[in-house]
């Protein structure tokens, strides 16, 4: 029987243990930030021991930076996890893509964009989105701070292997809907959980179509699946992808390994989902968790549970109202699922020419030092700026409440972001997540919209 490409690099990794039960596998790239690694490092410190291979660790500054005058943190708790980071990068030797520095940004974002990022790696991070990494055939996942303070130390990990779950996507996606409405969409259909167990694979006539950016978005969100892995086949988008980058300089050496990644024709998985995206609607949350999304034209759903009922009384919407009725406030383009400059360039579309609705504040947050300067050598800072949006330095920011952008109780908020969930955006936010395109259009309405009637 033939092997998935999740089995081809899972089994490549592993240094000892049998399949079913934990096996320690070996880490190629461990990405680190303020927020997750302090204890790690401190545990190294109070046993005397020595980062096992800091050539294969790399910081960034990306949670708590501000987006505002960057370095004037008045923040006591966030100044001190920013510096502790510093310094520890500075004593155990890590490159750190520090403050201010042409590489900082959300770190799975400067991954791919450095080079760092590559197929056939296992990557981990302290940080539950690190399946973004899992689109150019990784296998990259989160962990937990004491799981950090083990690769520091040793370079490796314990992990159980989970079942194949293969998604095949198929059709041509409609006009005005893109990457973000398909995930969110899966979400919606199965839940929040139909990931847990598995290790998903993205594949089918769709997934080969997208833009490495696309693809980023989709595994980005696995986690809200309840997978821990999401991965895609590398093919020549992808080579292309990481051909050239700083930290590429083995492409030559790698490309007719990586062009082995793929899934043999006969391999077994343990569960697989078909998706048609022809008649795929944009995508709008309602409630406090990604599954409890809509298609645009729909009503909110009946309550079904306490849970609904919950998230309601929270959001203060009610079934059977739609999308349209929602009074929004903030629009916030960013964080690590659509802040790429694809995203940027799609909303530009829709910004260019309009003005922002008096009742909307809107920021843009280009999730890397990077793409903020490609944007700006393309002019779309001044298109965003013109229309009355915010143009901000690259961070994290209001995707989650640990810096000073945050959405004000009890106000509606349009995001690009990837957790809906209560208080996540600011204590009593009301989070709807959508693709650049939706968060576009809202801003400049004031409230959502029929994106496929304004993208032309």
């Amino acid at each position: 029987m033939g092997l998935t490409l999740f089995d081809k690099v899972w089994n490549k990794h592993v240094l000892h243990g049998n399949e079913g039960e934990p096996q320690l596998l070996y880490i190629d790239l461990h990405l680190i930030h303020e927020v997750t690694s302090p204890q790690a490092f401190e545990g190294l410190r109070i046993q005397n021991r020595k980062l096992r291979r800091p050539d294969l660790t790399f910081a960034t500054l990306d949670h708590n930076v501000p987006t505002i005058d960057i370095f004037n943190i008045k923040d006591e708790i966030a100044n001190k996890q920013i510096t502790t980071l510093q310094k520890n990068a500075k004593d155990f030797g890590v490159h750190i893509f520090d403050m201010g520095s042409d590489e900082q940004g959300i770190v799975h974002m400067v991954g791919p964009e450095t080079g760092l990022t590559q197929p056939g790696k296992t990557i981990v991070c302290g940080d539950s989105h690190t399946a973004t990494h899992g689109a150019f055939g990784a296998i990259a996942f989160g962990i937990g701070t004491s799981e950090v303070e083990h690769v520091f130390a040793t370079q490796t990990l314990w992990q159980t292997k989970p079942k194949n779950l293969k998604i095949d996507i198929t059709g041509q996606l409609p006009t005005g809907v893109y990457a973000k409405d398909i995930i969110l969409y899966l979400i919606n259909q199965y839940g929040v959980d139909f990931g847990t167990g598995y290790a998903l694979e993205f594949t089918g006539e769709t997934i080969k179509s997208l833009s490495m950016e696309a693809r980023m978005t989709i595994c980005n969100m696995a986690i809200e699946a309840g997978a821990k892995y999401g991965m895609m086949q590398p093919d020549e988008i992808t080579f292309e992808y990481v051909k050239g980058r700083p930290y590429a300089s083995n492409f030559n050496q790698s490309i007719d390994w990586w062009r082995t990644l793929y899934t043999d024709e006969d391999a077994y998985f343990d569960k697989v989902i078909e998706l048609d995206v022809s008649n795929l609607e944009p995508q709008v949350t309602w409630g406090t968790n990604p599954e409890m999304g809509v298609n645009f034209s729909s009503p909110f759903p009946e309550i079904k549970d306490s849970n609904d009922e919950r998230a309601y009384h929270y959001m203060g919407l009610k079934p059977g109202q739609k999308a349209e009725d929602i009074e929004l406030g903030y629009v916030f383009l960013g964080s690590c699922t659509n802040a790429r400059l694809s995203d940027l360039l799609e909303a530009s579309r829709i910004v260019k020419g309009n003005k922002v609705h008096p009742n909307i504040t809107a920021i843009v947050v280009p999730g890397s030092r990077t793409v903020k300067k490609e944007a700006e050598a393309l002019g779309l800072d001044v298109i965003f700026k013109e229309a009355g949006f915010e143009w901000r330095e690259p961070g994290c920011s209001m995707c989650l409440g640990m810096n000073p952008d945050q959405v004000p109780e009890g106000v509606h908020c349009a995001s690009t972001s990837n957790r809906n969930f209560e208080g996540r955006q600011g204590k009593g936010a009301r989070t709807h997540l959508v693709s650049p395109a939706m968060a576009a259009a809202a801003a400049i309405n004031g409230r959502f919209v029929e994106v496929r009637k304004v993208v032309v």
